[in-house]
């Protein structure tokens, strides 16, 4: 799977270890930064991440801070781009199932590595289960079409 991922310099160690991960399972990473823990801007990461998702580039994107909330609402922005901040297994598979996410925020100071690489990875091996629930994401990317 093709994947884009980003940090700011909160999660900068959380980020090589999940690219790490991702790169031992022979995914194919674009990482956009940040590259050290020196204070950055972390809309500019995040949707640098989010735009390979919505143009196609990547499959999935993964991007990270302290909390995973900046990044989340940044990410959020990009048209076309439906991330879910999660912070245990169950909400990466539900919100892959019912809400078709295609990146995923997680926050370095709230989820240690082995859980978040648990979290990813049922991010990633979780399909979007379609029916009733295509509707609604579709009502959803409708709200992003109207403003």
């Amino acid at each position: 799977m093709r994947i884009s991922i980003a940090c700011d310099h909160g999660a900068f160690d959380l980020k090589e270890r999940l690219k790490a991960h991702l790169l031992e399972q022979g995914h194919q990473v674009t990482d956009c930064g940040t590259n050290s823990g020196e204070s950055c801007d972390y809309p500019d990461f995040a949707a640098a991440a989010a735009r390979l998702v919505a143009d196609g580039s990547c499959e999935r994107g993964v991007v990270l801070c302290t909390t995973g909330i900046g990044m989340s609402i940044a990410a959020n922005k990009v048209k076309g781009v439906r991330c879910a901040l999660c912070h245990e297994p169950l909400s990466a598979e539900m919100t892959r199932r019912h809400n078709d996410a295609n990146v995923l925020a997680m926050g370095a100071g709230v989820t240690g590595g082995n859980l978040a690489q648990r979290i990813l990875d049922v991010f990633l091996s979780t399909q979007f289960e379609g029916g009733r629930h295509q509707r609604r994401v579709d009502k959803v990317m409708e709200l992003e079409n109207r403003g």
